[in-house]
């Protein structure tokens, strides 16, 4: 008998289902669709496994690091994608409600090609917003070194959902621990292929989030990072 699993990874969100049964099979076999940019530092924690309902809750707390980490914030750029309206909607109005707790105001941008992220960026020159808040977003993950690039161009700190982006040179990202998250979804492949049944397994929500700040880049805006703030990041690239 032959099972295939098809497995599919978006935004860190996990979720594995077993395919038709066919004859003449004896190993399965297993497909990856990743919602970001392939990169095998990942691959490699799903492949140990098989041997966000908290995106208000992150939006939130990434955008009370940004007034943190530049407490003279007050006009909030929000960079999005159009594409995706459903979740761009949702996420936009969990910035919205966390904003009128920190007395932020929101700038709300929407971008899909290169041009308009630099229109996006002459947008922020124009309305002279403080800082930027990037939503996560696979067309965003691919364009990190692009939306780095413009942001130290123009003097803005900026906070971004994935690691990848301060290590591209972002100031800042605070998100789910994506390599984690991808070994969880070998867990779950594992279990499946050993006879479990998916609608048996409970649907998990992220334990493991990061805070990354690129020094380098904070030093380049002029910001000046309370030792209170590097204390609790996760990692501080040099």
């Amino acid at each position: 008998m032959k099972r295939r699993a098809f497995i599919t990874l978006l935004g860190g969100a996990a979720a594995a289902w077993p395919l038709a049964a066919r004859a003449q099979q004896t190993a399965p076999v297993v497909g990856v669709i990743d919602g970001g940019f392939a990169d095998p530092k990942f691959m490699a924690p799903f492949k140990q496994g098989l041997s966000d309902n908290f995106i208000g809750e992150l939006a939130a707390k990434r955008l009370g690091l940004l007034h943190e980490l530049a407490p003279a914030s007050s006009r909030i750029a929000v960079l999005a994608n159009p594409t995706d309206a459903m979740r761009t909607g949702s996420n936009v109005r969990d910035l919205e409600a966390a904003a009128r707790v920190l007395g932020l105001q929101l700038i709300v941008l929407m971008a899909n090609t290169n041009e308009e992220i630099d229109a996006a960026f002459s947008t922020i020159a124009r309305e002279r917003a403080d800082a930027l808040f990037v939503l996560a977003d696979s067309f965003f993950a691919t364009r990190r070194v692009h939306l780095a690039i413009s942001a130290a161009r123009h003097a803005v700190p900026a906070t971004y959902s994935q690691r990848d982006y301060a290590e591209a040179g972002g100031l800042m990202s605070y998100g789910t621990n994506l390599a984690d998250a991808r070994r969880q979804v070998g867990v779950y492949t594992g279990r499946i292929l050993k006879g479990e049944k998916p609608a048996d397994l409970p649907v998990l929500q992220p334990t493991k989030f990061e805070f990354i700040i690129n020094l380098q880049t904070a030093k380049t805006l002029g910001l000046e990072i309370p030792p209170t703030l590097l204390a609790r990041a996760d990692e501080v690239i040099e």
